[in-house]
């Protein structure tokens, strides 16, 4: 299933991380394993942030690929199912057939 994953990234925490380096290894880690087919960064409500939309094969995967961000960043984290435009056009479209 297509994923949104959205971190919102503890200042404090990320400071550090960008000095250690554990920031940038820990984001180039996550990517590895989703494979998103995008991927931004910037500031939401003040703080660092990240968006990455991949394919969540089983729900069983989340723990381990967020762990870092709550451990290291104390990252608030959503993660949502998402469509782009083709999937949802199907899916009205199956809306209307069905109606």
């Amino acid at each position: 299933m297509r994923v949104m994953l959205r971190a919102h990234m503890d200042t404090a925490a990320t400071n550090e991380g960008v000095k250690t380096g554990a920031l940038p290894q820990a984001i180039k880690t996550l990517m590895e394993k989703v494979k998103p087919e995008a991927a931004y960064f910037g500031l939401h409500e003040g703080v660092r942030s990240c968006w990455m939309v991949f394919d969540l094969q089983d729900s069983a995967q989340m723990p381990p690929l967020m762990e870092d961000l709550f451990v290291q960043f104390n990252a608030e984290v959503e993660v949502a199912p998402v469509m782009n435009a083709e999937e949802l056009a199907k899916g009205l479209a199956a809306m209307k057939a069905a109606s």
